[in-house]
Parts: structure tokens; C-alpha cells; sequence
């Protein structure tokens, strides 16, 4: 956390005076900031305006509030959420989703074919049934998708015939298949059938399909993994939005007679959380990431002076090391130093370099409140 708001100040007041070492600075500071987001160069904004899928940004409002800070930490199993479009372009029920984003360091947990279910035409349905048999399959031989040995079954469920909006079928071990080995992805095939596989009048069941014009319904692929990134093992929590005060209760603001610099002024008051804005389009990174538009990762900031109070929420480490201070007990004991004692994560909602929707959620981004330590 603390590499972070350095980088972050280094961005909001550059301490070079030469224009040339500022934007040799601003370039560092933003590579490294790219290194905490686990990203190595900034993808290239859409070709073309490009709407999320609704999965996505409704997903985004759930886990985050408007400033991406997590409001509901277990909603998510691990910390990134991907959503691949189909790439056939076909209006034929077959799928293919090209996967090549995901890292080898991702540990696949869940996968979900997503298919939006149109409501039945008047004349279109059976006359004598009210269900249908839906299966999704895996392709092993491209050349054979609809002979048993050119295909796995994935997943199968009844579905009434009469009803509409998205379905959710399980594809999990398909996809952990396809990461392993990428030449093994031949797509997914969807059928439909009557109960035991009887035949249906065509089309009984109608799912919006990558040809269809329905650009918030078109088929997806959501992945849920996890990266393996953890943060410190300082408290998280979920951001509740606490109107903290600037000041701990109870401590008085020292009153300064005469002009004093800023700097003198930051060493007399106590330790506090001061806002800490980061802008995404001020850094230029608005054209790839979809939400938030920025956030207030706060910093911490002021002096730990002896005697700690409990409004100082000090440790009890911090305790001994102001008085072992206070009294020159030892030489070279500093006094305790103000650091975040509370950390919230915060979630991007974003265009990857494929242009697929990526939901990540980054550990200890957000100083929740401080205290000396």
C-alpha cells in the first residue's frame, strides 16, 4: 500500500522542476502503477463503441459502489471475473470463445455458458408439450460435432417452453481443458430436444445467437478465477462509506501564530487520513477502463507525538517505541510513524487487450483509516 500512494503522489505533484525529468517520472510512476494493476502495457481502447455486456456492469454494481470500492466481499470466489463474446458469428447453435487472455497463472474456479432465451412464437411450439430438453457439449471432433464420439456432454437440464431471459449452464471442466491445451477448443454445440429426446417442431426453444442483432444479449462465456495476488495482512473490510472525521475525536488541532510552511504545519498535526485522488483519465487510461472513472485511495499523514492516545489507535508495539523515544531510552529509536491500519480493496471494471469485459478486484488500494504504528 504504501509503494502505491507514493506512486499516486508522484503522479499528483511531480517534484521534478525540469519538463524533461517530469515526464520521465510520470512514465516510471505509470509503469509501476500498470504493475500493481497487473497489467503490463495499457490496452488499446476499442476500435469502435463498444456497450459492456449488462452481466458485467450489473455484477460491477453489486461487489462495488461508484467508486469501485468493494461494498460486498464475498461475492465474488476469486478476483477476476471474464466475459468472452462468441466468435462464430453464426446464427447455428455453436459456440466458440477464444480464451487466449486468460494468464497461465489463473486458477480456473467457475464457468458459465450464458444464453438468452427469446419468447416463443405464437404458432412455433408443440402442441402436446410443455417442456424441452436442453444440452450443452463439448466438441471433440470438429469434423463430427453431432456423433457421440465428436462430443462430451457438459450439462442438460428441462426448460419450460413457455418463458424468456438468460440461462446459466455449467462448463466448467470444458474450459479448464482449453486453458491446458489450447489446440483442444473446438467450441461448444447447444441442443434441443422433447423429454427423452424426442424430436420438437422447430424452432420450440429460441436463443439469441452471435448473428442476432440483440447486442446486449449475445452469447457469453463468463470465467471466475483467481490470480493468486493477495495484499498485506493489515484488516480489510467492506467499505461502508464511514464519515470519518479528518481528525481523530477528542484531539486538538494545534493552533500556529505567524506565517509556517506546509511542511512544518504536517509535522504539528496528528495523524490523520487526507483524500488522495486518483483519476483515471487524467493518467490517460479512461479509453480502456469502463468503471470507475476514478477513486479516493486516501493517504495517511501528521505525527505520532508522545503520549499515544487511544484515538491514535496505536499498536501496542507503537506504544513502547514512543516511549522508549519520549525518554532516549535507546539511541536511534524513531517515533512511531503514521500508516494505514485499515485497507479496502477497489474493482475495475474494464476492456482487455482482446476487447473482452474483465471485472478484477485489487487488495489494499484504499487507506480506510490510519493510525501510528
Amino acid at each position: 500500500m504504501l509503494g502505491t500512494v507514493l506512486l499516486l503522489l508522484a503522479l499528483a505533484r511531480p517534484a521534478c522542476p525540469s519538463p524533461a525529468g517530469m515526464v520521465s517520472q510520470r512514465a516510471e510512476a505509470l509503469k509501476r502503477l500498470l504493475e500493481v494493476f497487473g497489467i503490463e502495457d495499457p490496452p488499446p481502447p476499442p476500435a469502435h463503441v463498444k456497450q459492456p455486456p449488462q452481466y458485467m456492469v450489473d455484477l460491477f454494481n453489486t461487489v462495488a459502489n461508484a467508486d469501485g470500492v468493494t461494498k460486498n466481499p464475498d461475492v465474488l470466489e476469486g478476483n477476476t471475473v471474464r466475459s468472452f463474446l462468441d466468435r462464430t458469428h453464426s446464427k447455428k447453435m455453436r459456440f466458440l470463445f477464444v480464451l487466449s487472455s486468460v494468464a497461465k497463472n489463473e486458477k480456473i474456479l467457475t464457468a458459465e455458458l450464458h444464453l438468452f432465451r427469446l419468447w416463443p412464437r405464437a404458432a412455433e411450439g408443440p402442441k402436446r408439450q410443455h417442456f424441452c430438453q436442453v444440452s450443452v457439449y463439448q466438441i471433440l471432433d470438429k469434423t463430427e460435432p453431432d456423433s457421440p464420439e465428436g462430443q462430451k456432454l457438459l450439462a442438460s437440464r428441462l426448460l419450460s417452453l413457455q418463458g424468456s431471459g438468460w440461462e446459466v449452464f455449467a462448463i466448467t471442466q470444458a474450459v479448464r481443458d482449453w486453458t491446458a491445451d489450447e489446440s483442444s477448443n473446438r467450441g461448444l454445440l447447444v441442443t434441443v430436444h422433447g423429454l427423452g429426446g424426442s424430436a420438437l417442431d422447430v424452432p420450440a426453444v429460441q436463443f439469441v445467437s452471435s448473428g442476432d442483432p440483440h447486442e446486449s444479449k449475445k452469447p457469453m462465456l463468463v470465467l471466475f478465477t483467481d490470480d493468486g495476488r493477495r495484499g498485506a495482512s493489515l484488516p480489510t473490510a467492506a467499505f461502508t462509506d464511514p464519515q470519518d472525521p479528518a481528525l481523530p475525536a477528542g484531539l486538538p488541532v494545534p493552533k500556529l501564530s505567524g506565517p509556517r510552511s506546509t511542511r512544518s504545519l504536517d509535522r504539528l498535526q496528528p495523524c490523520q487520513r487526507h483524500p488522495l485522488s486518483v483519476d483515471f483519465e487524467e493518467i490517460g487510461w479512461s479509453g480502456w477502463i469502463i468503471s470507475p472513472r476514478g477513486y479516493n485511495a486516501y493517504h495517511c499523514k501528521g505525527s505520532c507525538p508522545f503520549p499515544l492516545g487511544e484515538n491514535m489507535r496505536p499498536t501496542n508495539h507503537a506504544t513502547v517505541q514512543s516511549i522508549i523515544n519520549a525518554l532516549k531510552l535507546s539511541e536511534g529509536v524513531s517515533s512511531p510513524c503514521c500508516v494505514p491500519d485499515k485497507l479496502y480493496s477497489i474493482n475495475l471494471l474494464y476492456f482487455d487487450d482482446d476487447e473482452n469485459v474483465v471485472l478484477k478486484q485489487y487488495d489494499d488500494m484504499v487507506a480506510g483509516s490510519c493510525g501510528c504504528h
